[in-house]
């Protein structure tokens, strides 16, 4: 399983900088959808990745076809708080030899609603309190990237930490 974000028309620059920075933490590819909201090279999207930009698998395309396209084979999410499905609900697990791709949309808009109709069957959502608009884009993908991590044992990812005096 390989595991891959894709940010479509992401807005803010310090979200991709601390998805980025979790993509290279839990070896997922991050991919954006232009137009993006912010130059790629800005400051607040480096500083928020920190030390793990180089670390960073990035790909970039000019439409959210390009990444259906390219990846026809790919078990696709589509995250969004219009979405039927509650994310830790859905067995990630079967998707063992599948490259999963959890979609975001942009932050004041979220993913185009004729995408999410057209995929209801894998539109999901994190719960929340009623009237709430959002969780933050940023700590969206990471809820949803760590279920899917813990549901496949979090393979290939260092589990127990160490103390360095003791």
């Amino acid at each position: 399983m390989r595991l891959n974000i894709v940010l479509v028309e992401p807005e803010i620059p310090s979200n991709t900088g601390n998805i980025s920075r979790t993509c290279s933490v839990i070896d997922a590819s991050l991919h954006l959808v232009h137009p993006l909201g912010f130059d790629i090279s800005e400051k607040a999207v480096r500083r928020a990745g920190l030390d793990y930009w180089d670390e960073l698998d990035l790909h970039e395309y000019q439409s959210f076809d390009e990444v259906r396209k390219k990846y026809p084979g790919g078990e696709f999410y589509y995250c969004t708080t219009k979405a039927p499905h509650t994310y830790s609900k859905v067995d990630f697990s079967v998707c063992e030899d599948k490259d999963i791709f959890l979609v975001f949309g942009k932050e004041t808009k979220g993913l185009p609603e004729d995408l999410i109709r057209d995929n209801l069957d894998h539109a999901i959502r994190i719960p929340m309190k009623e009237k709430m608009r959002s969780l933050n884009l940023s700590n969206s993908v990471a809820v949803v990237a760590y279920e899917v991590l813990r549901q496949n044992d979090f393979k290939n990812l260092k589990e127990r930490g160490s103390l360095t005096n003791g």
